[in-house]
Formats: structure tokens, sequence, C-alpha cells
């Protein structure tokens, strides 16, 4: 028992010690929840900052190695980051023109597969299970096309939101890219920088728990791109396969929706299974559907494994918790920053409380920036 508030008479409540500690923990924790939520809605209100950064730092993880190789090789340091920087120009370019020429050849083709696909909608609808005659099926449609009338009014303003979005993309994409150049160029510096804010105690933890972050970040966003792009292929052979129409499109779109795990691919590859629905009915989106199970079968059960490997180790509750909370506070770019987010923790947990040596790799811990 611990002494508490006196009373009238002089003697002092007794407050159980359990109680006591319960309650230091509580308003501690509520301090870090409000500081927590505080940090995450400035990060909100800044996220045409933010987000761009984010996705920079993402990009200097992935070529990092590149850069730091060439250097070694004696290239200058600039020209080094120049040349990387203008190959992932060169590979967005790449596959915008992919999709674009697919999108272009095929369009059409898809179209008049929809156009059929609505036809025998309309046969089953009349001559299936509903029976419905020409008066009803033709007051569906009219109710469809009012539905769509109805919103004509607001046609002009969805207009100016999308473009006001494209703006932002573009903007940020440009942040993105002059970010990571800078992170590759010059990211020792930076971080050996941001590392001054902190207490002269602590800076030794918080520059060794930094290099343990950014070893697991550059991991785990490598053996990313390698998984998604197994994906990409393996769906995108399907579809060819199966004569689906846009396959090399479809493989783009896993390609990127595999930077989600778990979910991101098995999302984009049902868009392959819609198509081949659409182009060529039930039995070819069956045989796609299980043609996308197969392939998320083998990355789940052996190229996750064996890329990832134990230092990204996380538990599949702890990502499917971590997506969701980053839809809830982000949306789908949360949903692309919650895992590397949770990596980078688990990380920093595990050097803390261990004593793990730190991984040096690429921007974070080399001392050397000479050009």
């Amino acid at each position: 028992m611990s002494s508490g508030s006196p009373r009238p008479d002089g003697r002092r409540y007794e407050v159980p010690i359990g109680i006591e500690i319960a309650a230091a923990w509580s308003w501690r924790l509520i301090v870090i929840a409000v500081a927590g939520y505080a940090l995450a809605w400035l990060l909100g209100f800044l996220s045409e900052v933010t987000v761009p950064l984010a996705v920079g730092l993402l990009l200097t993880a992935l070529t990092a190695g590149a850069v730091d190789g060439m250097h070694r090789r004696r290239v200058p340091r600039v020209l080094a980051t120049f040349i990387v920087v203008i190959g992932m120009l060169v590979a967005v370019g790449g596959l915008v023109t992919v999709v674009g020429a697919q999108l272009s050849t095929q369009f059409n083709d898809l179209r008049d597969a929809v156009v059929e696909g609505i036809s025998q909608l309309q046969d089953w609808a009349k001559q299936g299970p509903l029976n419905l005659s020409d008066a009803q099926l033709a007051q569906w449609i009219d109710r469809v096309q009012a539905a769509i009338a109805s919103s004509d009014s607001s046609v002009v303003s969805q207009a100016t939101e999308v473009g006001t979005r494209v703006t932002h993309f573009v903007a940020g994409f440009f942040i993105a890219i002059f970010a990571a150049f800078f992170f590759l160029y010059d990211g020792a510096r930076i971080w050996n920088w941001i590392v001054q804010f902190f207490p002269r105690a602590s800076r030794d933890k918080v520059r060794s728990s930094g290099r343990a972050a950014w070893g697991s970040l550059t991991a785990f966003v490598r053996a990313t791109v390698l998984v998604a792009l197994a994906d990409a292929v393996g769906i995108a052979l399907v579809a060819v396969i199966l004569q689906v129409p846009l396959a090399l499109a479809i493989g783009v779109l896993v390609f990127l929706g595999a930077f989600v795990p778990i979910v991101g691919a098995l999302i984009s590859g049902l868009v392959a299974v819609l198509v081949a629905l659409v182009a060529h009915g039930p039995i070819t989106a069956l045989l796609m559907l299980a043609g996308v199970v197969a392939v998320q079968q083998i990355e789940s059960h052996v190229l996750q494994p064996f890329l990832m490997g134990h230092i990204v180790a996380i538990h599949p509750l702890a990502i499917i918790v971590a997506i969701a909370a980053g839809i809830v506070i982000a949306g789908i770019v949360g949903a692309l920053l919650a895992v590397p987010f949770a990596a980078c923790v688990n990380s920093i947990v595990r050097h803390l409380a261990e004593g793990d040596p730190p991984v040096t790799d690429g921007m974070v811990g080399d001392e050397s920036r000479d050009t």
C-alpha cells in the first residue's frame, strides 16, 4: 500500500500500488496518443508534400544500391545519381507507353465484347429465371438512364476536381523525383542533420536505430519489387495463354497493386478476372481466377519467405492490421506506406530491445559523400 491524499482527521487515504502504476501509465499513454494524433493530423494536412517525400524515400531505398555500386567503381556520386534518376523516369515512361499502346489497340475489341455481353445479359433477363417482359426491361433501362442523367449537373464540378487531382499528382511526382535525387546524393548528411535535433545522450541510439530501420526498409522495398514483378509476369502470362485482352496492361496493374502486400495483387488480379468474364465468358473467367490464385499461392508460400527472410519478418495479422489502419488514416496511400512503416518500427524495436547490429546500406549511415 502507498499513502495518498490526507483525510480531515489527518490520516491519509490508502491507494493500492497497482492503481498508482495504472494511473501513471494511463496519463502517459494519453499524452503519447494525443501527440501521435497531432503528428498524423499534421502529416495529413501537409500530405501534398509528405506523401511525395515518402514515395521518394521508397524510391531511394530501391535504387540506393545502384548508386553506391557505381560510386564504388569510381563514378562520381552526382553522375551516378543522375543516371539512376533518369533510369527511373525511363522506366515509368516505358510502363505508361506499354499500357497506352495496348489500350489503343485492344480497347475497341473490349468495347465490342462489353456491348455483346450487355446484349446477352438482356436476353438472359428475358428468357432466363427472371422472365422479364420487353416493357419491364425497357423500364429498368429507363431508370438507369434517368439515374445517369440526374448526375449531369455535377459533371463540371467533377471534371474540375479531376483536373485538380491530376495537377496535384504531377506536382507530387516531380517532388518525389527531386526528393529521391537528393536522398540518393546527400542522404547521409540529411540524416545526420536530423539526428542533431535529438538530445546529445540519445544521438548514438537514434543514429543506430535509423540504420537498422533503413536496412529493413531497403530489404523490404527490393523484395517487394521482385515479388510484384513475379506476380505481374505470372498473371499476365495466364492472361496471354487464355487470350484475355489487355494482358500487358493487366500485368502493369498487378505490378503496381502488389506493393500493397497480401491484398493488392489479389484485388488487381480480380480486374483480370473481370476482363476475362467480359471478353470470353464465365469459363475463361474461372480459369483466370484459378491462375490468379495459383500465382498468389506461389508468391505467399515461396517468394515472400525466401526474399523477405527474418529482416522484415512481420506476422500476417500485423500486416493486415497495418494495411487496415493505413486505409482508415490515409486511404490508398496509407495502405501503400503502412507495411514499410511497420517494418521499420519492427526493426527499430528489435534493435533497441535485443541490441542487434545495425544494417548499413545506402543512404543512412554512409558518412562519405564525396563526389
